[in-house]
């Protein structure tokens, strides 16, 4: 799911790079171009990265497609964010707003991870309750040809998928080719099902408040070859997140040039 709304400072204008922008020639238009940013890492809704797929990144010809803008502009705006600090771009050219957390919408987030916070509490009291029960998976080694029979193997990406970005907050396609190859391996292995789900809920409940880890909740990360480490750990309890910074200026990314 993408973010509805991002948050612009009051004091947005009173930052120093902002105000050195302005001094340029088409300060206006690199401060466009620099909102129409923010919201498209809103739409992405990748922990601050603008992309067109997981694997591919935007082209300076492509954001200037979408923004409607000079590419020699939007390549000066590109330049000239980098230099700030205010992008990063890796070495595969995909972009991400730095300190993405000060632009998003607290209230979206918090009842986004407040749904994963309850969805961990009933995870660990069923863990709890089956524990005086537990029984050898004697379904462990199956082979996946067993799976297929007992479940359309589109049908498991689906459902998969569609949990991680429920529990994440994310976005990702059950369609992308490194997805269904990370999650098919894993079944490969004898994983089952709810093994994927037991491995998002431990690793939402490590990650998801974490600034620093919170991009790796991720298809090729969760489901790689770590996969059966974060299955058998025993999430840490975290403690509710801070409070949010006061004042929040949201544009709705979702309505045009509307305001409030």
């Amino acid at each position: 799911m993408s973010v509805k709304w991002i948050k612009l400072s009051t004091q947005m204008f009173e930052d120093e790079k902002i105000r050195l922008i302005e001094s340029m020639p088409e300060a206006d238009t690199i401060l466009i171009i620099w909102v129409k940013l923010l919201a498209q890492a809103g739409r992405t809704n990748a922990s601050g990265y603008i992309f067109l797929s997981e694997n591919i990144p935007y082209t300076d010809e492509m954001l200037a497609t979408l923004f409607h803008r000079p590419v020699t502009t939007v390549r000066l705006a590109l330049e000239t964010f980098k230099q700030f600090g205010m992008i990063e771009i890796d070495d595969k050219s995909f972009i991400k707003i730095s300190n993405w957390d000060k632009h998003q919408s607290l209230e979206g987030l918090e009842k986004i991870r407040e749904q994963s916070r309850q969805r961990v509490a009933k995870h660990r009291e069923k863990k709890r309750l089956e524990s005086g029960n537990a029984t050898s998976n004697v379904t462990r080694n199956k082979n996946v040809t067993d799976i297929d029979k007992e479940l359309d193997i589109d049908n498991i990406y689906v459902e998969i998928i569609n949990y991680l970005n429920s529990a994440a907050g994310k976005n990702f396609k059950h369609t992308t080719p490194s997805t269904r190859k990370a999650i098919k391996a894993r079944l490969n292995e004898g994983f089952r099902l709810e093994d994927f789900k037991t491995v998002i809920d431990n690793k939402i409940a490590d990650w998801l408040d974490n600034n620093d880890m919170s991009q790796y909740l991720r298809p090729n990360t969760l489901f790689g070859t770590k996969f059966e480490s974060y299955l058998n750990q025993k999430p840490e309890k975290k403690g509710p997140p801070g409070p949010g910074s006061p004042a929040p200026f949201n544009y709705d990314i979702n309505a045009g040039e509307d305001w409030e």
